[in-house]
């Protein structure tokens, strides 16, 4: 968006009403008691999420962008702060779980006081053009991400909750209509593999619209030769590794990879349970059989890896993926006429595995401000994924997105997408 052209303020308040109403969507069936309980310290309470996000937008574009704004408490400044060193302390991160106050309902009306300061805030904007617009852009673009990112979350950390209950209590009925209960299987069939030939790609984030930081600057990559599978690992597919004794033969594993199941006694996904013949799984709606055709998903770095070795192939790394997604999306004509088909599930079914650490790209520059703490502190002993996932918000994603997650993480909706080399011509 052009800085010099007034944005289009009520759509934005438009925009920012719809976020906003769809968060409290997600937990407008949920009791108290539901929304105060955290599972693992990697988990976070539904009220944090609820309370974090409001915080969010009252830490960085009300209290800077209005200077009559009261703030609606002054202890939620450090008690919903999640790492933003330069904002204030933060309450520990694993014992988020025993704020039993503020209660759901008073973090509810802290919603409701920031939604009226920013609607009226917006408006303002509005009435006094573009040159109050520029300090506000890029802090509500972010805000508005940054809450669906929760939202993912919100649900993801639902879901670990409600496992540990041996009730087995369903987390979204599917009567609400809110979320599928897992993510689906391909449409369609088609090749097994795109042959991708070498290439100098451009990678990143360029041009109009929101991006992350981390996704930026754009530049150019080389890529060696290489296929990769137009599907995504299957239920069945990994059922088959799990009764070929896959959990038990380190020959498969990374060295902390072997370490890491074996502490934690870890034999088959987190949301699977049976005997290895008959297999159900967790969902969004309950215990379920799997499906054998639909994606395998909650898989930690770890499993895919370990899977993918299994296989006789490997992880992508980030820009495999990204090339051929742009191929497949019809930005190049690298692909051989045996693989003109598009990759299937890239962005709406699971996040996809990648071996490439999570690191700046070349000339990545945080800003100076506390915002400059958003991605780029987190560069170390993380993966990227790329993709999406069936419970990423409509619209949130981009073939430049890095999603990124530790290798022992698998709470998330994380799955297996398959590459492997080929000779060089």
């Amino acid at each position: 968006m052009n800085a010099l052209v007034r944005p289009n303020i009520p759509a934005l308040t438009e925009a920012f009403a719809s976020v906003r109403q769809r968060t409290q969507a997600l937990v407008s069936h949920l009791s108290a008691e539901d929304c105060n309980l955290q599972s693992m310290e990697d988990a976070s309470p539904a009220k944090w999420h609820l309370a974090h996000t409001t915080w969010f937008w009252e830490t960085f574009l009300l209290t800077e962008q209005q200077p009559d704004y009261q703030v609606f408490d002054p202890d939620f400044r450090q008690l919903f702060n999640s790492y933003y060193n330069g904002v204030s302390e933060q309450f520990p991160r694993g014992r988020r779980g025993l704020l039993t106050r503020p209660a759901l309902t008073e973090i509810l009306a802290y919603r409701a006081h920031v939604d009226t300061a920013v609607i009226q805030l917006l408006q303002t904007i509005d009435q006094d053009g573009a040159d109050a617009w520029r300090g506000a852009r890029a802090v509500v673009e972010l805000g508005l991400n940054h809450e669906q990112q929760h939202q993912e979350l919100i649900v993801t950390d639902l879901q670990h909750l409600f496992h540990q209950n041996p009730l087995g209590p369903v987390c979204f009925p599917p009567a609400l209509n809110l979320l599928p209960a897992r993510p689906p299987a391909a449409a369609t069939s088609g090749p097994a593999w795109l042959d991708i030939e070498p290439q100098l790609r451009k990678v990143g984030f360029a041009g109009d619209g929101f991006c992350f930081d981390n996704e930026l600057p754009a530049h150019q990559t080389y890529l060696n030769p290489y296929s990769i599978a137009t599907g995504l690992v299957t239920c069945a597919e990994f059922a088959e590794f799990i009764n070929d004794g896959g959990y038990t033969e380190p020959a498969w594993w990374l060295s902390e990879g072997f370490a890491w199941l074996r502490q934690h006694n870890i034999s088959h996904p987190i949301y699977w349970r049976g005997d290895g013949q008959q297999w159900s799984e967790f969902t969004l709606h309950g215990y379920q059989p799997i499906q054998p055709d639909a994606p395998v998903a909650y898989l930690s770095y770890f499993e895919a890896d370990a899977y993918a070795r299994y296989a006789g192939a490997r992880l992508p790394t980030e820009f495999e993926w990204e090339g051929a997604a742009r191929l497949a999306r019809g930005h190049g004509d690298h692909i051989d006429a045996s693989g003109r088909a598009a990759l299937q599930q890239l962005d709406d079914t699971v996040w996809q595995w990648t071996s490439s650490s999570y690191a700046a790209y070349p000339g990545f520059r945080t800003s100076a401000d506390a915002i400059g703490e958003y991605n780029g502190k987190f560069m170390v002993n993380q993966y990227v994924l790329r993709g999406g996932s069936f419970l990423t918000p409509p619209g949130h994603t981009r073939l430049t997105y890095r999603n990124f997650f530790p290798a022992g993480a698998r709470w998330q909706a994380t799955g297996i997408r398959l590459a492997r080399d080929r000779e060089r011509g």
